[in-house]
């Protein structure tokens, strides 16, 4: 039974930042790549970024480039979402995924196990 648990939501204001945790059981988590997707109220759950099973490929939606870092300890098996100068439109439930593949993906279809989602709210 493959388990992800997210953790490290909260309320910031505009500016601060946040770093969410998800913590993967029951499948080599190493070999596999990663995601994070977010879905705010009224809208679609989209992409924000990935990373490959070794960590050297990271992938991102434009709006969080250079504000984001998604990065992983296969030790642990656990990836992160390190998320700087926060928006009021980052606000959104944020969900991590393992991928049926080794290499990281934007396509919401490349990824077959979801965690229950982790609240993040950016005041202004």
């Amino acid at each position: 039974q493959v388990q992800l648990v997210e953790s490290g939501g909260g309320l910031v204001q505009a500016g601060g930042s946040l770093r969410l945790s998800c913590a993967a059981s029951g499948r080599t988590f190493s070999m596999y790549a990663m995601g994070w997707f977010r879905q705010a109220p009224g809208k679609e759950r989209e992409f924000v970024a990935a990373v490959s099973w070794s960590g050297g490929i990271t992938y991102y939606v434009d709006s969080v480039k250079g504000r984001f870092t998604i990065s992983r300890d296969n030790a642990k098996n656990t990836v992160y979402l390190q998320m700087n100068s926060l928006k009021p439109e980052d606000t959104a439930v944020y969900y991590c995924a393992t991928s049926r593949l080794a290499g990281p993906t934007r396509d919401r279809r490349g990824y077959d196990y979801w965690g229950q989602g982790a609240q993040v709210t950016v005041s202004s």
